[in-house]
């Protein structure tokens, strides 16, 4: 995957970020600059959700019914998580540190017990976590291409199981590595 280092122009970003509108890449910090300080900045300031990509932050765009969604989901996920006793769930606001230089929020994680040593929560604004699963309820502004890339990062980087939510055509398409038959 091309970075956004060999961006030449406008086009060239917004296509290696998966042709996502131009309107959800903010250009303070410029494009390939910006840090996870950086995202953390944009959420306590303006109250916006930022993913890091290639030094580039991206607008997470939520809607209300793609919240209601992602809170329906978190409520049934959660009840079944504790009763089990198996670890923790996050929502749309959950930042975690994939690698170096990503951060993702996705709408629904897990965390299993086993990968929180000493099943501490993590206190930090952007924990490194690989969980299992993770939800993304789409909305109007993802593009498939914008899909197509997370799921490369999630499963290159040990997630097992997405799933994508697709409010418009009310269906749930369930990954389990990224090229399925």
């Amino acid at each position: 995957m091309a970075s956004v280092h060999t961006a030449v122009t406008v086009s060239d970003l917004l296509s290696q970020l998966g042709d996502i509108p131009a309107s959800r890449v903010r250009l303070q910090p410029a494009p390939g600059t910006a840090t996870e300080a950086d995202v953390v900045t944009v959420h306590d300031r303006e109250q916006r959700l930022c993913e890091l990509v290639d030094g580039v932050l991206v607008e997470k765009t939520v809607g209300y019914y793609e919240s209601y969604i992602a809170a329906t989901l978190i409520r049934f996920l959660g009840n079944f998580v504790v009763e089990h006793d198996l670890g923790i769930i996050a929502g749309a606001d959950g930042m975690i540190r994939l690698a170096p230089g990503l951060v993702r929020i996705p709408d629904v994680s897990f965390v299993a017990w086993e990968k929180l040593p000493g099943r501490r929560l993590p206190r930090q604004p952007v924990p490194d976590l690989v969980p299992d699963p993770v939800v993304e309820v789409l909305s109007e502004s993802n593009t498939l291409r914008e899909m197509a890339r997370k799921l490369d990062e999630y499963f290159a980087l040990g997630v097992r199981l997405v799933w994508l939510v697709d409010p418009e055509r009310e269906t749930i398409t369930v990954h389990t590595a990224r090229h399925q038959s």
